[in-house]
């Protein structure tokens, strides 16, 4: 009897020895991951934050306390920031459903295909994994009035095979009414091979005996996606939707490389004049009110979208 206790106190310490060890083996793993998002994650957020209520210039010796200064300018007089507000918005209101229709669009025109999905499907995410700065350079030259490749096409076939004689030297990037439109052709054929991928994954996971059910019973083409496929890649509708409106209302790139915010503002974003009031002119407190305010309106249409959208599912 003595032994056999002795056996199970001994199995026991030996489990908790295990136990013990194994948190000590996670806590070390999760310590550096902590310390680096705190170093370079949490403090800078809690650090802007505190200083969004300040008169904060690097260059100054000292910084003023403002309270919510920053705050109600920004609402109340600077006429920059409603302007640049309009432009995100109208950014994003073209570019996020567009981009979905045309991602969905080819994601099903490529699972439809008997052979050679994985070609196409890298051919269309090529444009994803290249840099942004380098697709922006490229694409200013293609927009170029006299010697860019669209105005050449429209030159040609206008002019040189239907003999119509327009004016063909379209200023893309200079009119105040082209310039954002001309943006938003980059940014969503930059975009749509991810959301297409993701819309390919949602769409190779639904079960074939759906759609096998439904065509013994009669159903169409149409009846197929719209009572189908739609509903059961909700899931995958929900997260590219709610991610492409984030990433829409941080856009900065191409604006700046493209067009450098103009012609006359015409396609300044917030993060565009956050950036200007940062490392341009150093008013850094008001650079931070302006990434709150943008936080605050991000969260908000993300917390809306969610709840409109969100829906049950099950297969």
């Amino acid at each position: 009897m003595t032994n056999s206790l002795r056996l199970g106190s001994n199995k026991f310490h030996l489990h908790n020895e295990r136990l013990a060890g194994r948190h000590l083996m996670i806590l070390l793993a999760v310590i550096p991951v902590l310390l680096f998002n705190g170093l370079w994650s949490f403090f800078p957020i809690l650090y802007s934050l505190i200083m969004s209520f300040f008169e904060w210039n690097p260059l100054a010796v000292q910084t003023k306390f403002l309270g919510l200064a920053n705050y109600i300018y920004a609402f109340s007089q600077d006429t920059l920031f409603w302007l640049s507000l309009r432009n995100t918005l109208y950014y994003m209101i073209i570019t996020v459903p567009m981009g979905i229709f045309l991602s969905l669009l080819v994601a099903l025109l490529i699972n439809s295909l008997p052979r050679l999905v994985g070609f196409y499907r890298t051919i269309y995410f090529i444009p994803v994994v290249t840099s942004m700065v380098a697709v922006a350079i490229v694409w200013r030259w293609l927009y170029q009035t006299q010697f860019g490749l669209f105005n050449q096409i429209l030159q040609m076939v206008l002019n040189d095979f239907l003999h119509l004689n327009v004016n063909t030297s379209i200023q893309w990037l200079t009119s105040t009414s082209l310039a954002m439109p001309s943006v938003m052709v980059l940014s969503i054929w930059k975009g749509l091979g991810f959301t297409m991928v993701l819309f390919l994954a949602g769409l190779t996971s639904i079960p074939s005996i759906y759609y096998e059910a439904a065509k013994v019973d009669g159903a169409g083409r149409w009846q197929l996606f719209w009572n189908i496929t739609i509903p059961l890649i909700q899931p995958t509708m929900i997260f590219v939707t709610i991610t492409g409106v984030i990433d829409a209302l941080q856009t900065f790139t191409p604006m700046y490389i493209m067009t450098g915010g103009g012609p006359v503002n015409a396609t300044k974003t917030i993060v565009f004049i956050l950036f200007d009031q940062a490392f341009k002119v150093f008013h850094f407190g008001y650079a931070s009110a302006l990434a709150f305010i943008l936080f605050f309106v991000i969260m908000v249409l993300t917390l809306i979208q969610w709840r409109f959208m969100r829906v049950r599912w099950e297969y």
